[in-house]
């Protein structure tokens, strides 16, 4: 694992199962109908199985066709976005939850976290289904980041006496 998240990917727990419900509370709702999106403010949780997602404000956006009206496509998260899982967490500035690719990207001083190694940068690309973390230190189209990555690992002393 140190070999390849130093080349910036990570192996996260993967196989989520991103079919189940996803259950959001918060502050305030408000729906704008015609747009088919949903804006929660204030305290926002968002938990989908054992994959947690907190953030100031979550804009929720519908699919347009009638078949898939309630069918949430993409979510996207402002403010402290903070991402966990049962082995993981991954906080920055921005998040979008792609469910119809699986993929969490983050953006804005991104720290992914797993036990006491940390990873920094700029984004964080995340493919739920196959379980693969990427970080780079600028954000796609932009020049804004460090342009490097940072990581930490700690050994294992599982050889220890």
């Amino acid at each position: 694992m140190i070999a390849g998240a130093a080349a910036g990917w990570a192996q996260v727990a993967g196989g989520y199962d991103t079919s189940l419900p996803i259950e959001i509370t918060a502050d305030s709702l408000e729906v704008q109908q015609e747009e088919q999106i949903a804006v929660f403010t204030g305290n926002v949780d968002a938990v989908q199985g054992k994959l947690n997602l907190r953030a100031d404000k979550l804009v929720v956006y519908y699919r347009a066709d009638a078949k898939n009206s309630n069918a949430i496509r993409l979510i996207e998260a402002y403010g402290s976005v903070f991402l966990s899982s049962p082995t993981e967490m991954a906080q920055g500035a921005k998040g979008v939850y792609n469910l119809d690719t699986d993929t969490i990207e983050l953006t804005g001083e991104v720290v992914l976290t797993r036990g006491e190694n940390v990873i920094r940068g700029d984004r964080l690309e995340m493919n739920l289904a196959t379980g693969k973390s990427r970080v780079s230190g600028v954000s796609a189209g932009t020049s804004q980041g460090s342009g490097r990555v940072k990581a930490i690992f700690i050994p294992s002393n599982d050889d220890a006496e």
